[in-house]
């Protein structure tokens, strides 16, 4: 039956009033973006035929993750935030991870906080990403105990962000790195410009395939979109470059994958 008033309305749930919060903030922020696509053939043979072998579905994200973290342990100065007039920079590799999960019947992206990343073997990393995924709850913050977070009230969410964005507690529980895999979901070849508050962030976008020239041979080869965006108030272009060709690298060569399945 329609609604004679030919509208309906639904409250906004804490997460979408925090989204609108963080994205009112971080969009003053200095940022710049790297468009690259990067050759994941190895990487995905190797998930591919593990998954032939044993079943398993390995987490690609889990992937990215473990790459990263080994990156920044030798770019320790993107590890890092603004406080005042001083650079902090962090001795361990935490990288929050975006996931989805379901909270009341909505689909909610909810941060979760990889740990001394720079230590973590794949496996490690992979196991807690699915841990996160598979946890059930009613409430936002459950990852990190942090369900407090909805009892803050609206007029004062951007004040939290903002305090949060420099806070050092929030940054070792949360990082100053991140990952979010929201294109992975796309059909064709996506790039998606995102916002935060981290000084590193990867936006997984879509997987397409292209045909390229390889040892004089034409091949088909699958490509991921992805977006780096960087604080520009900590990180210039060239040193965002180093960063690029090494972590692009290191994901396409799959060491990090082929020694945890071999």
């Amino acid at each position: 039956m329609k609604n004679r008033n030919g509208y309906r309305q639904i409250s906004l749930s804490i997460n979408r009033r925090m989204v609108r919060a963080s994205a009112s903030v971080t969009r003053a922020k200095n940022t710049i973006h790297c468009l690259a696509e990067i050759d994941i053939t190895e990487p995905r043979r190797v998930i591919k035929e593990h998954f032939e072998k044993t079943g398993e579905k390995l987490s690609f994200t889990a992937y990215i993750v473990v790459c990263l973290a080994a990156v920044i342990r030798d770019f320790p100065t993107l590890n890092s935030f603004i406080k005042r007039r001083k650079l902090i920079i962090l001795d361990d590799v935490t990288i929050s991870v975006l996931i989805e999960r379901e909270i009341g019947g909505e689909k909610v992206p909810e941060p979760v906080g990889i740990s001394n990343a720079q230590l973590k073997t794949y496996r490690q990393i992979h196991h807690e990403i699915r841990s996160a995924q598979s946890l059930q709850s009613k409430n936002l913050g459950s990852l990190s105990g942090s369900t407090w977070f909805r009892f803050i009230p609206d007029f004062l969410l951007k004040t939290f962000v903002r305090i949060a964005d420099k806070n050092l507690v929030m940054a070792k529980r949360y990082g100053k790195v991140a990952v979010t895999a929201a294109g992975m979901f796309s059909k064709e070849a996506v790039w998606f410009i995102p916002h935060g508050s981290a000084t590193v962030l990867i936006t997984i976008g879509s997987i397409s395939n292209k045909v390229i020239e390889v040892k004089g041979e034409y091949v088909s080869r699958e490509h991921l979109c992805v977006t780096a965006s960087f604080d520009h108030d900590i990180v210039d272009g060239a040193p965002a470059s180093r960063f690029m060709n090494r972590f692009t690298e290191t994901v396409k060569n799959g060491h990090l994958l082929v020694t945890e399945t071999s």
